[in-house]
């Protein structure tokens, strides 16, 4: 499906008439091949190169841009692979059929197609330009212009594009900023967050884990400037961001920002506090632990049950979420001491994730040092110590002449509470000799 004297409105469908004309003059950088690009292993990828071949079989290039471009060149992880052509979707889906990928319509709406490669998903997305923007979308419509395309993404270090050798194109002049590790919005920053208000919390987020030195001031004033235009966004979008930022190299000078500006109350509810969630932070540092989302937004905005919950519907997290900010927030929390026979009852009722999880959130807001000895014992008590599972079942208390019914778990929760109090003795006579005394009781 060519281009003719229309492209189409993403948002509502209509037409609107643009110039049938061949894409603007677009040049490589000098030196425009890094090996960070040419011999990245995504690229290099045979499911990769047959999604690029599909779109040239019919005249089209592609070009990997955003994420894939970005930490290759940082030296970081890739997890996905967008890529940009002028192609439309009904040709994009075309080609990539007759070239025997799988092909997905996910996004006509925004003109992604997901295209599948030897079980590889990538997005293929028609060039695009703002045409009117709203807060929370923009309406946009297709071109063939690539540097139209770069201009309607947020920070310069996200416009940048490789074709399949891995040539590097910055239709912006972002590279710089990349080098520099310099978080910087694309033009205007107000403008930019006035077009979607979530970009307020990936400016944020992105300088967590990218950014260096200090955060873009420009950027920044913007961002407060506009705060309150996060009032207008889902819930589902700002969780989302939000658990990704708190998990960020630099999430806690991020969210001094953000609380100096008055948005980090804005987005909790509350007022945030610092001092915890830095020395949590630092407690994951410390211990080597992978830092959890959840963990830290307890730290972050919880003392309670009560609060913890209000979170919880504030952000709309999963039931699997919730029930953890709850379990950390509440009285397992307050009441932790790192006394080594109460911990072995938590850990063996609770499980290694969620004991460890409640410990480090009660470490986090005692007075105890990082460096505390009593503590970092109480922390890694799973690595030494494992619960034992409940030595009897049901059908042991009914081969002691219990009836079948509610008084064979009566006996084994009797038989539970004091083989847990007694420190789970593993001596076969006395829990049998314990067990036919609480079924003849």
């Amino acid at each position: 499906m060519a281009l003719s004297s229309q492209v189409i409105w993403i948002k509502n469908k209509s037409p609107v008439m643009a110039d049938d004309k061949k894409s603007l003059p677009d040049t490589p950088i000098h030196g425009s091949r890094p090996p960070e690009l040419g011999k990245a292993s995504w690229l290099t990828a045979d499911s990769c190169q047959a999604v690029f071949l599909a779109l040239e079989s019919g005249g089209h290039e592609g070009r990997a841009v955003g994420g894939a471009v970005r930490n290759s060149l940082m030296g970081q992880a890739v997890s996905d692979v967008d890529i940009s052509t002028p192609a439309l979707p009904d040709e994009v889906m075309r080609l990539c059929r007759a070239a025997g990928l799988g092909v997905h319509p996910t996004g006509l709406d925004h003109g992604t197609v997901t295209v599948v490669s030897d079980h590889v998903p990538y997005e293929v997305t028609t060039l695009r330009q703002d045409v009117e923007t709203h807060g929370r979308h923009a309406t946009v419509a297709f071109t063939r212009d690539w540097k139209a395309d770069a201009s309607r993404r947020d920070f310069t270090m996200n416009a940048l594009y490789c074709d399949r050798h891995g040539v590097l194109f910055d239709p912006l002049g972002g590279l710089p900023d990349l080098l520099e590790r310099r978080v910087r919005f694309i033009g205007d920053a107000g403008d930019r967050i006035r077009e979607d208000f979530l970009r307020i919390l990936r400016f944020f987020r992105f300088f967590a884990t990218y950014g260096e030195g200090e955060i873009d001031a420009e950027g920044l004033s913007a961002a407060a400037a506009e705060r309150d235009g996060l009032k207008g966004l889902s819930a589902e979008r700002i969780r989302g961001e939000l658990l990704k930022l708190l998990i960020a190299r630099r999430a806690h000078e991020a969210l001094g920002l953000m609380s100096a500006h008055g948005i980090a109350e804005l987005v909790l509810g509350r007022k945030a506090d610092l001092a915890r969630f830095g020395k949590l932070a630092e407690l994951d540092s410390t211990l080597m632990s992978v830092a959890d989302p959840i963990l830290r937004l307890a730290a972050l905005a919880t003392s309670d049950e009560a609060e913890a919950r209000a979170l919880a519907s504030r952000l709309k997290l999963s039931n699997a979420e919730r029930k953890k900010l709850v379990t950390v927030s509440g009285s397992l929390t307050s009441q932790f001491f790192p006394e080594p026979e109460t911990n072995k009852v938590l850990l063996y009722r609770l499980g290694d994730a969620t004991y460890q999880g409640v410990c480090l959130n009660a470490w986090a807001r005692s007075e105890a040092s990082v460096d505390s000895i009593a503590w970092q014992k109480a922390f890694q008590l799973p690595q030494h110590w494992k619960p034992p599972a409940l030595p009897f079942k049901g059908a042991d208390v009914v081969s002691l002449g219990v009836p079948t019914g509610p008084d064979v778990g009566a006996v084994l929760k009797r038989f539970e509470a004091w083989w847990i109090s007694e420190g789970f003795p593993d001596d076969a006579t006395l829990l049998e000799a314990k067990l036919r005394e609480l079924a003849r009781a």
